[in-house]
């Protein structure tokens, strides 16, 4: 059987990598380039993949991606819905059901987020999975891709069920109001089982946590419904001291992706730190066995970096 030219995978991640400027994605143009769209290992530091598993890709060495390597491909490329469809299709993968949680960032939402600058923000999924973050967000908490991308959930972060939790953050953090951040986190969860009663892994979030931390079962019970909208934390950052912040979560529509922006007030020694934060660029610990990942299975780097 023939196949129609540009239409396999690799030709078509190729196509929307060669339309996709750089400024785009906030990546700098320097004025003796060439390429007018991404090149291959900007494509892979934002998805998170080796240089190598894209080129495999485009050449069509590698033919049998992970639904998470497409969906990676898919928040850096910037693709519409039906396009991440047609992505997952040519992966021979089975694209996501309506009525089950989205991890895809919106082109439009895609260019919001590059032009924050040196903003600290990241984007969760509706059961608080992370599928995003600037390098701001890195260089103030530490880099998320030290811990296994199945693990970068906010909701196991604060409720842990093993001896070895999810470390979204890698420094100590202090919640002015801790426990009405966690009533929030475990009533927004609920929320998100109604709005997505078939997601799998929105039910096996809830079944881990209430089998094995007390507290998030306790809070289960008592079958509040909210959103998580704001609160105020304390970051011991190892290289300018500790950083309070504001952080304020923002909803994106019915997909339920939460928009988590972290800002210090204007004129304060917090502000200043963040600066300095910033400017020192994104940490992580000594602890190289944590970063380490399967090829072309798991992202190498952050989920998507703004660059």
């Amino acid at each position: 059987m023939t196949t129609t030219p540009g239409t396999t995978l690799g030709a078509m991640i190729r196509t929307w990598r060669n339309r996709l400027p750089p400024s785009a994605a906030a990546l700098p143009v320097s004025r003796t380039r060439r390429a007018t769209g991404l090149r291959r290992e900007e494509l892979a530091e934002l998805a998170g993949i080796s240089v190598d598993y894209v080129v495999r890709l485009e050449q069509g060495r590698a033919t049998t991606p992970s639904a998470q390597v497409i969906a990676s491909i898919a928040r850096a490329l910037q693709l519409t819905t039906a396009e991440r469809d047609h992505l997952y299709r040519l992966a021979h993968l089975v694209p996501p059901a309506g009525g089950t949680i989205s991890d895809h960032i919106p082109p439009g939402v895609h260019r919001v987020l590059t032009r924050l600058g040196d903003v600290a923000v990241a984007v969760f999924a509706a059961d608080w999975q992370l599928i995003w973050w600037n390098r701001s967000w890195a260089a103030l908490l530490g880099d998320p891709s030290t811990s296994p991308p199945q693990l970068r959930n906010f909701a196991r972060d604060k409720f842990p069920v093993t001896a070895s939790p999810a470390r979204l953050a890698l420094w100590p953090v202090t919640e002015q109001d801790r426990d009405t951040v966690d009533a929030a986190v475990v009533s927004d969860l609920r929320r998100a089982t109604g709005r997505f009663p078939q997601d799998t892994r929105l039910a096996k979030l809830i079944h881990d946590l209430t089998g094995g931390n007390r507290r998030f079962a306790e809070l289960w019970a008592t079958g509040t419904v909210a959103a998580h909208r704001e609160n105020h934390k304390t970051i011991d950052h190892p290289s300018v001291g500790p950083v309070t912040v504001d952080c304020d979560i923002l909803n994106d529509g019915d997909s339920e992706r939460k928009i988590v922006i972290m800002t210090a007030a204007p004129g304060s020694e917090d502000e200043t730190k963040l600066r300095l934060a910033a400017v020192a660029g994104p940490q992580v610990t000594s602890d190289s066995s944590l970063a380490r990942r399967q090829p072309g299975r798991f992202p190498r780097r952050g989920v998507a970096s703004a660059g």
